[in-house]
């Protein structure tokens, strides 16, 4: 199949929905978390003592990030002497860590998921009017150091772990605004369909483009 017909032969103006970034970062946020008092799990049935553990490790799962505020501020840039405004953006940052206890018998169990949150700030080109969205492009996270601790009364005995875990989150920041842009372009055509031959095949059309009106629009230089 040949799209011959999406051949313009000339670039011809084209209006585009699409986004214009005002901004863009990427940058690394680290957190320090404690978790204290961590009950430690049952395997098989047996609560695990604090002789019963061969490692602590973890893992994080990101949640929706929400901006909370956005204030205007002035900044000197490269030395300039003229004052750029930008914003201040604070944004709130929730996720799940999960704990994870590995025996001394091989064995890896969850010891619970908790949920924090954390407030950054960064600053961008960010005007009243432009969405701001946070992509994680990297999360990880690790267990800085953990304390195992046993209690002992008449009724029972109680075995917790109290960790400093380490949050890291490579983190992709931009500022964006919906635009209609004009274009000089040609449309772009489909390639061939690669496939085995068959007589039943069908002979499928080539798609077309509707006429269009460039004489109305778009037609940003001409006031009458």
């Amino acid at each position: 199949m040949q799209a011959k017909n999406l051949k313009g032969g000339q670039p011809e103006p084209l209006c585009i929905n699409t986004e214009k970034v005002y901004d863009w970062l990427i940058n690394e946020a680290t957190f320090n978390l404690s978790l204290d008092d961590v009950d430690l799990p049952e395997v098989n049935g047996e609560q695990l003592l604090c002789e019963d553990i061969e490692n602590v490790t973890c893992s994080v799962e990101p949640g929706e990030a929400v901006i909370l505020s956005r204030e205007d501020q002035s900044f000197i840039i490269n030395g300039d002497e003229q004052p750029v405004e930008l914003q201040v953006v604070t944004i709130q940052k929730s996720f799940e860590v999960t704990v994870f206890v590995t025996t001394t018998t091989g064995q890896t169990v969850s010891a619970g998921t908790f949920p924090f949150t954390r407030r950054e700030q960064v600053v961008l080109c960010a005007p009243e009017g432009t969405s701001v969205t946070v992509n994680y492009i990297d999360v990880s996270c690790f267990v800085e150091q953990f304390n195992c601790a046993g209690t002992e009364d008449e009724e029972d005995e109680e075995t917790t772990i109290d960790l400093g875990v380490v949050v890291r989150l490579c983190q992709s920041i931009q500022s964006t605004f919906p635009v209609t842009l004009e274009l000089m372009a040609e449309f772009c055509q489909p390639r061939d369909v690669v496939s085995l031959p068959s007589p039943f095949a069908p002979e499928c059309p080539d798609p077309v483009i509707p006429p269009q009106c460039p004489v109305l629009f778009p037609n940003n230089g001409d006031d009458d």
